[in-house]
């Protein structure tokens, strides 16, 4: 597999994150590979695994929201806010089941929320995950993040097992196991994850995943998306060839060297949202489709950031890996 793109994998149960990766490495013999975003060993669902210069999307895509299904356990907690970890309370025999608070506390988590990361987490503190602390039995401080819940909805309930199943839609960083530990507190009878389902990550979502199986079957290059598949907050510019190769070398574009098609989402949004300034005149730039001899490609060059004190777009990252685009 020798063009840069991005491969939507379904990660099974037992995989963790960098499994991932090292299984592409292996089977495409690329070394460049990176994931957008670590999914717990025991979750399944979209794990996005960014192939060479592809790589380099990661930071833009802080403004996605992610989607989750979650099955909830009620009565039980461990050291790990998921049902795989040491039991610390049981109490699955004697918690009455309201279904009305259940839903109340669920809801209560919608919006803006502190959240305190769990302790077997790979978020870093000096340097060091949060995991390898845990297995140590070392304390350190763990200081809450803000995360936003868009979404939470409860879709069904069983009160002989004690278990509720949740849709979840959150910003980057956010927790869905803590979620469930948090409203276990606040229910009084403790509660843990026990089922993960990441349904979408922006734009990637569980219709546009490929299995393990089918990649070792097939060509893994029949399931490539585009650097700026996952891109869709960003505006849409077009160049002519000498204008293209000119941006792909690192030089400036005037708005009068391209044919803008698409706006950016967020050009025109309000000052509450915590974006980068930058998010907010961004744009994808595109060689014209009739300069294009190769069908395999989309003709995109890179990210530009119109920057007002200069009246031009500039390049903040080139994707472009293939030059012979410009012959």
């Amino acid at each position: 597999m020798n063009r840069d793109g991005i491969i939507n994998l379904l990660k099974p149960a037992g995989m963790t994150s960098h499994d991932g990766v090292q299984f592409l490495r292996r089977l495409t013999g690329r070394k460049r590979i990176g994931h957008t975003g670590t999914l717990d060993p025991m979750a399944v669902g979209v794990l996005p695994l960014c192939i060479g210069s592809a790589a380099r999307i990661t930071e833009y895509l802080d403004l996605d929201y992610k989607k989750y299904r979650c099955e909830m356990q009620l009565g039980i907690e461990t050291d790990t806010q998921d049902i795989w970890g040491t039991v610390i309370l049981d109490r699955r025999s004697d918690f009455a089941f309201d279904r009305e608070k259940i839903i109340d506390v669920l809801h209560g988590f919608q919006g803006l929320q502190s959240q305190y990361p769990p302790s077997y987490s790979a978020v870093r503190v000096n340097g060091r995950r949060l995991y390898e602390y845990a297995r140590q039995g070392e304390a350190v401080e763990i200081r809450p993040r803000l995360v936003d819940i868009k979404s939470i909805t409860v879709i069904g309930m069983r009160q002989e097992t004690g278990r509720v199943t949740f849709d979840v839609e959150c910003s980057k960083g956010t927790y869905i196991r803590t979620i469930c530990h948090d409203a276990g507190r606040i229910l009084g009878c403790g509660a843990v994850m026990s089922c993960l389902i990441r349904t979408a990550s922006g734009a990637f979502s569980l219709k546009n995943t490929v299995t393990i199986e089918e990649l070792m079957e097939g060509n893994p290059e029949q399931y490539r998306l585009e650097p700026d598949f996952p891109l869709v907050h960003f505006g849409k510019a077009v160049v002519n060839g000498e204008r293209g190769k000119w941006f792909a070398n690192g030089g400036h574009l005037r708005m009068s060297d391209v044919t803008v098609t698409r706006e950016p989402e967020f050009k025109h949004a309000g000052e509450g949202i915590n974006i980068r300034d930058e998010y907010r005149n961004a744009y994808n730039i595109y060689l014209e489709q009739n300069l294009l001899t190769d069908t395999e490609t989309n003709g995109f060059l890179g990210v530009a950031f119109y920057e007002n004190e200069q009246e031009k777009l500039v390049a903040d990252k080139i994707f472009l890996s293939d030059r012979t685009i410009f012959e």
